[in-house]
């Protein structure tokens, strides 16, 4: 028990310092560029897209889905080969949450982070693939109507969350961690809400590169 609980807290950590990765960051330092200086100052995909280039911003994107993801889908495999005990979703949530947290608030870069939509898409991939089905689906749906990706991640938060209580009905800490983890990409929207309620937010443009000083 002793050995399992060491374990799991080895990777709880992990879990927290592989999503504190700041991928939009070092991607746009390698083209000579502060993302935290340009556009938004978001380190996310959608930053990186727009400042840095549609490359860049789509290996951020796949970066960041993958620090939610991995943890919480190979890391509970790795408790069960090492003690040889099945391990619950309950673990998977766990490290899939602390992966979000650390993409949210880094150490490497003082606690200040991006906004958890591609980790915490990686992470449900982990533990409630069903739902981050409906939560992508829903968000690309939002995003070729509206054109904006902050409406489309805020909107897709609130499906998330509501999805989440029929779908899982039988294990009711996944949705309500769902839930306050929905609440929370909201609140890091909060100035994107902001933006759109002053008409100013960014509009996602497919035709060309654009640079702008606000957005997600």
């Amino acid at each position: 028990m002793f050995e399992k609980t060491i374990i799991i807290s080895a990777l709880a950590l992990l879990s927290y310092l592989v999503g504190a990765i700041p991928s939009g960051y070092l991607l746009a330092k390698i083209k000579g560029v502060d993302i935290r200086a340009v556009g938004s100052g978001n380190i996310g995909a959608t930053n990186v897209y727009r400042c840095v280039g549609k490359s860049w911003g789509i290996l951020t994107f796949v970066l960041d889905f993958l620090k939610g993801c991995l943890p919480a889908a190979l890391f509970p495999l790795l408790i069960e080969s090492l003690t040889n005990e099945p391990c619950g979703p309950s673990w998977a949530l766990l490290f899939g949450c602390l992966a979000v947290a650390g993409h949210n608030w880094p150490v490497y870069l003082c606690f200040r982070g991006g906004k958890g939509m591609a980790t915490g898409a990686g992470a449900l991939l982990g533990f409630a693939p069903l739902v981050m089905l409906v939560g992508v689906g829903s968000w690309i749906i939002l995003f070729l109507a509206t054109r904006y990706v902050s409406v489309a991640s805020i909107l897709a938060a609130i499906i998330i969350a509501v999805a989440a209580w029929p779908i899982h009905a039988g294990n009711s800490l996944i949705p309500a961690a769902l839930t306050l983890m929905s609440l929370l990409i909201i609140w890091r929207h909060r100035s994107n809400i902001k933006r759109l309620l002053a008409g100013t937010e960014y509009r996602f443009k497919f035709t060309r590169k654009t640079q702008s000083n606000t957005g997600t």
